[in-house]
């Protein structure tokens, strides 16, 4: 007869108020399961075995509880975990220990998204190799100014929306490299090949990963780019020898620059030295002759005043200092005919000052200049001294 006929009975066979041992216990349910599953009944105990249908409730509870304990999961610190019930987006956990409906009522999927990920365009990372592994489909596009190049970008990339990077792409990765491929060839062909290769290439890159992240946002993949890097740009290899002399040629030209700049910073700076000067001198100039033109006509004012007053001794005065500065400069010695003929005339210390032939007039002034200027009698004559 089963335990469970009598009602009266202990389930573990003690009708006594005390429970059962901890080894009798365990040994009544082996030998229980024992008999369930095809066992043979222990020798020492004297519990009969029980038909597979009184024991199936052991069975199911025990799955039961295997079932939901199977719910039980923790979610690591760097990743999000995402609870679908019978397909269908439930809710969203995170970090530390949780509990869901296990399978096949809701099931779980857990991801990090923390982890940077990496995408390689126009190439495949062979055993550490940079450049490993080429793909020229990916890597050679055409510039603005219609010259080939080939490029390859690294892409590291994470997931910023569980939600999206699970259920509104069907490949969020895949989609991600179709739209740096396509965002990598629109601003390469915005842009000359000598800036990729020069100045342009952190530019470059940082165009890339602005339109890349704005079609990534449009489509909703849930995917954040963290960095774009250009690996390498170069031109093909079938025009690498051309592209050599091209360079070549240009770094001749920016020599030539250099130089026809270093002689303008030299001979620039003099001759605007000298034009200043040449000015200054010019403003100089001007400003003596209106100096002297306003002085002689100020002195040619004052004279004629001094003329209208007393006209015979002003004439005198005007033709002595014209004599004055006349004799001045010349070479000759003016006596009077009436001065005594024994004078003494140092003519060789003339000759010797004044490094030129020595004249020496004697002339007699005629008797209408003398009326005319006055007092002045001197009668001259004139002989030359060599």
């Amino acid at each position: 007869m089963a335990w469970n006929d009598n009602k009266n009975q202990n389930p573990w066979g003690n009708n006594g108020d005390m429970p059962p041992e901890l080894d009798e216990v365990i040994k009544d349910f082996k030998n229980k399961f024992g008999g369930v599953f095809g066992g043979n009944k222990s020798p020492n105990s004297d519990t009969p075995s029980l038909p597979l249908q009184g024991n199936f409730k052991y069975i199911f509870i025990l799955v039961l509880l295997v079932w939901i304990l199977s719910g039980i999961y923790i979610v690591g610190p760097a990743e999000k975990g995402v609870i679908l019930r019978f397909g269908e987006f439930q809710e969203e956990t995170g970090q530390g220990p949780h509990w869901h409906i296990p399978y096949p009522i809701e099931t779980l999927t857990q991801i990090n998204v923390e982890q940077i990920r990496t995408a390689e365009i126009g190439f495949r990372n062979v055993s550490g190799n940079r450049r490993g592994g080429n793909v020229s489909s990916e890597s050679i596009m055409l510039t603005k100014d219609e010259n080939m190049i080939d490029a390859k970008f690294a892409v590291q990339y994470k997931i910023s929306d569980v939600q999206d990077y699970l259920f509104k792409v069907v490949s969020p990765d895949t989609t991600l490299r179709h739209v740096m491929e396509s965002a990598i060839r629109q601003v390469v062909g915005k842009n000359t090949m000598d800036y990729i290769l020069t100045e342009g290439r952190v530019n470059v890159a940082d165009s890339i990963k602005e339109k890349a992240q704005a079609l990534l946002n449009f489509y909703k993949t849930g995917l954040i780019i963290t960095t774009v890097n250009m690996q390498d740009a170069q031109p093909p290899e079938q025009v690498q020898e051309a592209f050599s002399d091209a360079v070549k040629a240009r770094e001749d030209k920016q020599r030539l620059i250099n130089e026809a700049q270093t002689y303008a910073n030299d001979i620039l700076p003099k001759s605007r030295g000298k034009a200043a000067r040449m000015l200054e001198e010019s403003k100089a100039y001007r400003s003596r002759v209106i100096a002297k033109s306003e002085g002689e006509s100020s002195r040619f004012s004052q004279i004629l005043t001094e003329y209208e007053k007393a006209p015979v001794v002003t004439r005198e005065r005007l033709y002595r200092e014209t004599m004055e500065e006349v004799l001045a400069a010349t070479s000759k010695v003016v006596v009077d005919s009436k001065a005594n003929s024994m004078m003494y005339l140092p003519i060789d210390k003339l000759i010797n000052s004044r490094q030129s032939s020595t004249e020496v007039i004697i002339r007699e002034v005629p008797q209408s200049q003398t009326n005319q200027r006055g007092s002045v009698r001197d009668v001259f004559r004139s002989r030359e001294v060599r």
